[in-house]
Parts: C-alpha cells; sequence; structure tokens
C-alpha cells in the first residue's frame, strides 16, 4: 500500500514549519515502514508499504528522499483575487499528479482549516482529526471567520472517511459540525525507543513548559502558578522552550505578557529558549524535575507523550482529551488550568514528593507503552486504511 500524507509542517531542515501535526505523521509513517522492517523473510516483499509526504506551503518545489519516506515540496503561491481557492486548486493539481506518477492508493490530510475543501481526488482520502480551527475557537471561547467553518465542513462532509486522534476531539467535531458520518478513533503514537528516560537529571529543581509559548496552551495560567511557588521555592527555575506566538488578544508577544505576570524576582528564575532542534528537546525534558503543560485547547497532545515516554513526572490540564492519555495521581497530577492555586500546589507537591514523582514518571511510561506502543497504533491505522480501500 502506498499512503500519501498532504500536510503543511513536517520536522526536516528544508520544511518551513514543524509542530504537533507533522511530529505525529512522521511518527506514523516510521512506524508503518519499522513494522515492515519486522516481517518474516520472504514475506516483506509482498506486504512492503510506501510512504509519501506532500508538504505545501513551501518556499520551493522538489521532491526528494529522507530515508524510505518520499517527500514532495508544494511551493506556496499568492494570489490578487481569490488565493484561499486558487491555491487549493493548486496542490490539488499537484497532489493528483503525484498520485498517478507514484501510484499512490490512499490520501490523508489534516482537519485544520479544511485545506481539501474544493479538492477531487481519483483515489480514497481520509481526514484525520487534529483539531480544526472551529474546534479550538470553540474550547477558548475566541470568534472564528465564518470562512474556516465553511471550508472545515466542506472537507470533512467531502472525505470519505473520518480518523480521530481523541475520542473527546471526534465527540466534539461531530457536535461542531452536525456530522452524522462515523469518526474511527485512533490514538497518536511515539516512538519509545527514541524518547527514553534519562539516567540522570540536572540537581536543580526546575519546571519545563515546551510547545509553541501561546496562550491557549496555558502559558499564561503556569506563568502565574509559578509567580505563587516562587514565594515559598525561590530556588525553584522555570524554561519556557518553543517559539513566541503574537497573542489574539492583545496582538502583542505572548512571551512579554508571561514577564508581565510575575514579580522581578520570580522573572529572575525564568528562562525563554525559542526553537531547537527536535533531538535537542529530549535533552531538556531529560534535565527537568517535572513537565508542566497546562493547555486549555489539545486534542492528543504529542508533547504529553513524549514527557511520559521519557517517564518525567507531569502537571497537566484536565480538559476533555486529558483523560485519554494520563491518570490523576497516577501518572501525574491534572488540574483546571483556571485554577493558580491549584496549579501551583500541585507544582508544588511534586517538587517535594520525590519518591512519588519518580513513580508517576514510571506509570507514565508503563501506561504509555501498553496503551500508545508502535505495533497497536501501526496495525489500528492499516486496519483503518484497508477498511476505506474495501481490502
Amino acid at each position: 500500500m502506498h499512503i500519501a500524507f498532504i500536510t503543511p509542517e513536517y520536522p526536516h531542515s528544508r520544511v518551513r514549519n514543524s509542530a504537533g501535526i507533522g511530529t505525529s505523521i512522521k511518527n506514523l509513517a516510521l512506524g508503518i515502514l519499522s513494522e515492515d522492517a519486522l516481517l518474516p523473510a520472504g514475506k516483506a516483499g509482498s506486504f512492503k508499504h510506501k510512504i509519501s509526504i506532500i508538504i505545501y506551503g513551501q518556499n520551493e518545489e522538489d521532491s526528494f528522499k529522507d530515508g524510505d519516506i518520499h517527500i514532495h515540496l508544494i511551493k506556496r503561491k499568492k494570489y490578487r483575487l481569490g488565493g484561499f481557492y486558487w491555491y487549493r486548486k493548486y496542490i490539488n493539481k499537484k497532489v493528483n499528479e503525484l498520485v498517478l506518477n507514484n501510484h499512490i492508493d490512499i490520501l490523508e490530510a489534516p482537519d485544520w482549516t479544511g485545506i481539501t475543501a474544493f479538492m477531487k481526488f481519483k483515489i480514497p482520502h481520509v481526514i484525520r482529526l487534529h483539531g480544526t480551527d472551529t474546534y479550538f475557537c470553540n474550547l477558548e471561547q475566541r470568534p472564528q471567520k465564518k470562512k474556516n467553518y465553511f471550508f472545515e465542513k466542506k472537507a470533512l462532509v467531502n472525505a470519505d472517511a473520518i480518523t480521530s486522534v481523541s475520542a473527546f476531539t471526534a465527540s466534539k467535531t461531530k457536535e461542531l459540525f452536525d456530522l452524522s458520518s462515523s469518526i474511527t478513533v485512533i490514538h497518536n503514537l511515539i516512538d519509545t525507543t527514541l524518547f527514553v528516560p534519562k539516567e540522570k537529571t540536572s540537581p536543580e529543581q526546575s519546571i519545563l513548559y515546551f510547545g509553541s509559548v501561546i496562550r491557549k496552551k496555558g502559558v499564561l495560567s503556569l506563568s502565574k502558578a509559578f509567580n505563587v511557588l516562587h514565594n515559598t521555592h525561590p530556588q525553584v527555575k522555570l524554561l519556557f522552550l518553543g517559539k513566541d506566538v503574537v497573542d489574539y488578544k492583545e496582538q502583542r508577544s505572548t512571551v512579554d505578557l508571561i514577564k508581565e505576570t510575575v514579580s522581578k524576582s520570580a522573572l529572575n528564575n525564568i528562562q525563554f529558549v525559542s526553537e531547537v532542534s527536535y533531538e535537542r528537546v529530549q535533552e531538556f525534558i531529560g534535565d527537568a524535575s517535572v513537565i508542566c503543560l497546562p493547555s486549555y485547547a489539545e486534542a492528543f497532545p504529542m508533547t504529553w507523550l513524549e514527557a511520559m515516554a521519557m517517564q518525567k513526572p507531569m502537571v497537566t490540564s484536565n480538559v476533555g482529551w486529558a483523560s485519554e492519555i494520563t491518570e490523576n495521581h497516577k501518572t501525574g497530577i491534572t488540574v483546571d488550568p483556571n485554577n493558580i492555586e491549584d496549579l501551583a500546589s500541585a507544582l508544588k507537591y511534586v517538587l517535594d514528593h520525590k519518591e512519588e514523582s519518580a513513580q508517576f514518571g514510571k506509570a507514565a511510561r508503563e501506561r504509555l507503552v501498553s496503551n500508545f506502543n508502535r505495533e497497536r497504533i501501526v496495525q489500528e491505522n492499516m486496519t483503518f486504511y484497508k477498511k476505506v480501500l474495501g481490502v
């Protein structure tokens, strides 16, 4: 089977953007190819799968291989009028050419802003729910552009099948778009041989947040909680690892907003590190005493899985999707991100109870290996694709 993923992002040096969706696609692609490699001798040839990644919105038009993965870049284009329509038609044309020339069997696209609205393919295409703009606007209670809702619904209705990275996202999406079609839930996977526990951590007590520095991820709640924590734990450090995003409410740097929520003394213990390589992220996770990810809006966050894989104690939000990933007071502590005192107390508890926190981390990795392992998730995906193809 030749599977192609259409995406605006992917973790590669020649690709403009990389975030959770791109990471989840790469993990699945490598997982499929890795499971192929484990097939008994003599069988691999008849079951061998191919993976293509089609990445739009890029600075160049090119095709190349990254290991066993075929990557195709589609250059971004500007139009005087109707760019949202004409660029989609251009992408559609390029994808159809790739389908024909490379014998692709099935296409997968993300739900964000309904990129496949107005597109027509000669092979089945599916949409994976990572969280539409409509979904995130609803969770954050912020206004949405009407055209985004229109594009997203049109894309979902036109898809041959839909899968979702979490049951919560599936249920919420069906409700928001009034969808009658069934949605298959398949959680994200992570390579537990790549993200592994670090033998020694830094002796300095520290809290790590990693991901885009944006309001919806709860970073302002975290900074306020850290300000409270600083009064009793003045030695603890806080590191924000990720790209600064312009805040949609204030129309200015989120990092600047964070700085305004804390005292001068607390600010001296906060560090901001912008984008680093995917490999270096593991170093920061490994050095941290606790990972704090108090997000308001997610689908099935890769950051949570990465921290769990590295056996780190976590303090996270308790919203919607959280119960599908973590278990409160077993794999970490989950709290309402709006409750600053509870968030500060949870961080204090994890920092003060090292043995119990270590057990949180071990339980988190065990849960991840048991529920989101490569073999299981790859098999669920392949079963889904085969059902769509009728094979």
